[in-house]
């Protein structure tokens, strides 16, 4: 299999952050703008701490109005001044924006006018169904954003030095391909490369030969991208798994103890783009480690 990658020319540094500072003032997301700053200040980019408020739509007398309004927004004003002293900490200069709105179009909407690289979200402690279906407005994020979305789990720190780049030989795994492989050149060395073949056992046993037909096809596809990734004197590896992909991606991620995952995002129309469940979705729900969802 012949796989064409873009790779020359591709090499682009980070240069704006966009963080969401969640609504309830989480511990998720305030790792998640610590980790941004830090990378920032390596990178001499900037970091904008976003936390959007939901409109108010009460009745506002006129007399009122100033004082209601003020109050709406103190909690946002409160998870803003966090997000500065967390700054302070760290002894650097952020952008801070308090915003109303439609949460998700509000996050996407600011990305793109302040001309950001990256929207990073903390993903916040999540119970076993919501591991399995992510929440709402991150889910919308994902889905709508022309920009590449970052998901962070507790605890995780925002590195590229060991990638597990997921590939299944679509356009768009194709083009996250590119992304993690001009990330591992500018930031890192080493991308793993792994495609899952997701049979079930009933499929196996009435169609084995078609099975190892994919498995070779798996093959042929990872070390094809294999060899660009060598072109680029990275350090690679590639694996071929059997099995439902997203278990066979979390569980391979954390025994190589990766920094990264790297998934491209399927394009989508309407309510498809909120439906709960997919690989992307489910691997962002159970990993360890930050997720890169890269956007066409």
């Amino acid at each position: 299999m012949s796989i064409s990658l873009s790779v020359k020319g591709t090499i682009k540094r980070v240069r704006n952050i966009l963080v969401l500072v969640a609504l309830d003032g989480s511990e998720t997301s305030s790792n998640a703008l610590r980790q941004a700053i830090r990378f920032a200040k390596q990178e001499s980019c900037t970091v904008t701490a976003l936390t959007v408020l939901p409109e108010y739509e009460g009745d506002l007398e006129l007399g009122l109005m100033s004082n209601i309004r003020d109050s709406f927004r103190q909690p946002g004003v409160k998870i803003l001044s966090e997000a500065g002293k967390i700054a302070k900490e760290e002894e650097a200069v952020i952008f801070t924006l308090l915003e109303e709105g439609n949460i998700h179009e509000t996050i996407i909407d600011v990305a793109e006018s302040r001309d950001c690289d990256l929207i990073i979200m903390g993903r916040s402690g999540m119970t076993m169904v919501e591991k399995a279906f992510m929440g709402s407005i991150t889910a919308r994020v994902i889905g709508y954003s022309p920009i590449d979305v970052l998901v962070m789990p507790s605890n995780s720190s925002l590195k590229f030095n060991n990638i597990l780049l997921a590939i299944d030989g679509s356009r768009f795994s194709m083009i996250a391909a590119e992304r993690a492989i001009s990330l591992a050149r500018v930031y890192g060395k080493t991308i793993n490369l792994l495609s899952v073949v997701d049979v079930n056992e009933e499929f196996y046993a009435n169609a084995p030969e078609l099975v190892e037909k994919m498995i070779h096809e798996a093959r042929e596809m990872v070390q094809s991208v294999e060899d660009i990734a060598r072109s680029a004197n990275l350090e690679t590896q590639d694996f071929v798994r059997e099995g439902e992909a997203h278990e066979k991606i979390v569980s391979l991620a954390k025994e190589l103890d990766v920094d990264l995952i790297c998934m491209g995002s399927h394009g989508r129309t309407g309510i498809r783009r909120l439906l709960m469940g997919s690989v992307t979705e489910r691997v962002i729900g159970h990993a360890h480690c930050p997720v890169l969802v890269v956007k066409a």
